[in-house]
């Protein structure tokens, strides 16, 4: 497959080393292996959106002002000192530091990954693209987290370490895929020296533009629904007594669901119409929560592999229609307006959903995250159907 640009491969393959999780798929039973409970675990998970969302429009901003490959190459180089320091820590405040460094790091990458691929695509007038390329990104990205899966549960089963020091050896080698990235033209001036700027631009995607701020807030709450999910999979698993040598398929077949689903996502949208697109990414987020609390058992697996298939369409779907509505001289700072809300949510209500978890057991843990992205979910909907022309036309 010939790319339109050569951003596009090198994209591909920072994507796939990013996401190359060999730890995720033991990663709750890592910190259970510590000496941690699930309040702490979530507590941590917490601090890491906090210190991303407290850097997230810095860094987007940063983005457009000094470049989004330049940004890039931080965030990676911060990546690798977080992944080191994670390796070495044994202790809850050890674990901190090591998240804190990850969340500002990955804070760096996050929205000017985006940014930069559309800009590269709409640089050689082939922005019509973006949705094709984003979704085959999340692919790569999920089948590399579904191959490591494999490789984290077989070195899990000799020891918790040795999946934390591979990740350290991953997170270097993706530094000179992004140092020969090439900077793509701005389409518009660059906005103006000056951190206003960046309040101005959440005037402008929070307020002036309604169209965008409900798509924001819209994509920010399913967005926050598929990475509490992504938490909580694994105590799943250990309730349904799941062996720890499976973990690792386990944990790739989910996200082969992912990247399948995000491979096909521009053909998929092609059969619904943007409406039934929106309800429907929305209808199996919610009600695949509320399903499961009342199946932690076999059949609340396979509500499981759904919820996954919707992340892997609503994912390209949802920053795509952000994209649509953003003008390019301030896309990164706008998908890191998205990120910020998805990762200040989480973080408030993470250290709850971990607690209730600990107190009475995971079904109430889904039906509260059920209920709250079910609030968010249905206020959207109301202003996409009431507007749909309004929305429709400026497509």
């Amino acid at each position: 497959m010939k790319l339109p640009h050569p951003n596009i491969w090198k994209l591909f393959v920072i994507k796939g080393g990013l996401w190359f999780m060999i730890i995720m798929p033991i990663i709750v039973l890592f910190f259970q292996d510590n000496g941690l409970n699930m309040t702490q675990i979530m507590s941590l998970q917490a601090c890491y959106s906090a210190s991303l969302a407290l850097t997230e429009i810095p860094s987007g901003y940063a983005a457009d002002l000094i470049g989004r490959k330049k940004t890039l190459i931080l965030g990676c180089v911060l990546a690798f000192l977080g992944f080191s320091l994670f390796s070495v820590s044994y202790t809850f405040f050890g674990f901190l530091a090591a998240e804190l460094l990850l969340g500002v790091g990955n804070s760096f990458i996050s929205g000017a990954d985006t940014a930069l691929m559309y800009d590269s695509l709409l640089e050689v007038k082939a922005e019509k693209k973006f949705l094709k390329y984003e979704g085959r990104s999340i692919s790569i990205g999920n089948f590399s987290e579904a191959f490591a899966g494999i490789i984290g549960g077989s070195l899990a089963a000799i020891s918790f370490r040795y999946p934390a020091y591979a990740q350290v050896i991953i997170s270097f080698f993706i530094l000179p895929f992004a140092i020969s990235l090439h900077e793509p033209k701005m389409q518009q001036d660059r906005i103006q020296r000056s951190w206003r700027s960046i309040l101005e631009v959440m005037n402008f995607s929070l307020r002036k533009s309604k169209v965008l701020r409900t798509h924001i807030m819209y994509s920010s709450g399913i967005g926050m629904g598929t990475l509490m999910m992504a938490w909580l999979a694994q105590p799943f698993l250990k309730e349904l007594g799941v062996e720890m040598k499976y973990y690792g398929l386990l944990w790739a077949l989910l996200n082969i669901i992912v990247g399948l689903v995000a491979y096909q996502a521009h053909r998929i949208e092609n059969k619904f119409s943007e409406l039934q697109s929106l309800f429907l990414v929305g209808f199996i987020c919610v009600f695949g929560y509320l399903l499961m609390s009342f199946n932690i058992n076999g059949m609340g697996f396979g509500i499981l592999l759904i919820f996954y298939a919707n992340r892997g369409y609503a994912t390209p779907l949802l920053r795509n229609h952000i994209n649509r509505h953003t003008p390019s001289n301030v896309r990164a700072t706008v998908m890191s307006i998205r990120s910020l809300i998805i990762r200040l949510s989480f973080a408030l209500i993470a250290p709850f959903i971990g607690w209730v978890a600990d107190l009475w057991g995971l079904d109430h843990a889904f039906i509260i995250m059920g209920g709250w992205v079910a609030i968010i979910v249905s206020l959207c909907l109301c202003w996409f159907y009431k507007n749909k022309d309004e929305l429709v036309s400026k497509l």
